[in-house]
Formats: structure tokens, C-alpha cells, sequence
């Protein structure tokens, strides 16, 4: 398997994880699943249930710009749209691991850095 296979795995594993938050910010929140997850009390994921949904929704864009880059035929283009919605996974990540949950570093932050470096390895190749 060439690197840029696993590459594309890869960004299709990211990309249908942030469809997994989008599912839980913005339809699981309030349910057992979500107050699990998210170790929240029904009171609190009550009062905040429409700031998940929008943090969801940005999610959702994450997702589909992942989806387009990996559908994208031009490859330059493919790689710029890659670049792009990585790096915005990347750095909301390391945002949410240092303001919200240190296990956001091994879901979304190493993934996505793991991602850039093979996404450059392997346009090099």
C-alpha cells in the first residue's frame, strides 16, 4: 500500500469522526450517549445544547472539506483542500486539548498531525 492510500484512509477515518461529533453535538447531546461522552450532568447539557449544535455543524464543515479533498481529481487542488481542512482540524484540536480534555490530543490532534506529515511525504514522492 503506497502512502498515499494510507493517506486517503486516514483523512476518510478523520473525516467520518468528525461526522460522529457532528451526530453527538448536535442529535446525542442531551441523550445517555452524549452526557456519557461528554461527562456532562442533564442540567448542563441542557442550558448548552444549542452551542454543541453549533460546534456539531462546524464539524459537519470539517467533515465534508475533508470529503472534498479526498474527492477532488487535480491533485494540486486535492492537496491544497487537504492542507486547508487538516490544518483546521489540527488546530481546533490542539485548542480543545488545552482548554477542554487532554484525550482530544490522542482523537483528533495526533491524527490530524500524523495526516499533514504523510501528506507531504507523499506529495513529494
Amino acid at each position: 500500500m503506497n502512502l498515499k492510500t494510507v493517506n486517503n484512509i486516514l483523512i476518510t477515518v478523520i473525516a467520518i469522526e468528525h461526522l460522529v461529533i457532528l451526530a453527538l453535538e448536535m442529535f446525542l447531546w442531551k441523550t445517555p450517549i452524549g452526557l456519557k461522552v461528554f461527562k456532562l450532568t442533564p442540567e448542563i447539557a441542557e442550558t448548552s445544547a444549542a452551542l454543541a449544535a453549533n460546534q456539531g455543524l462546524y464539524n459537519g464543515f470539517l467533515a465534508a472539506g475533508l470529503f472534498w479533498g479526498l474527492l477532488q481529481k487535480n491533485k494540486t487542488f486535492s492537496f491544497s483542500i487537504n492542507l486547508f481542512f487538516l490544518s483546521c482540524v489540527l488546530v481546533a484540536g490542539i485548542f480543545g486539548w488545552l482548554t477542554v480534555s487532554k484525550t482530544i490530543f490522542f482523537v483528533q490532534v495526533l491524527p490530524a498531525t500524523i495526516a499533514l506529515v504523510i501528506l507531504f511525504v507523499s506529495r513529494s514522492k
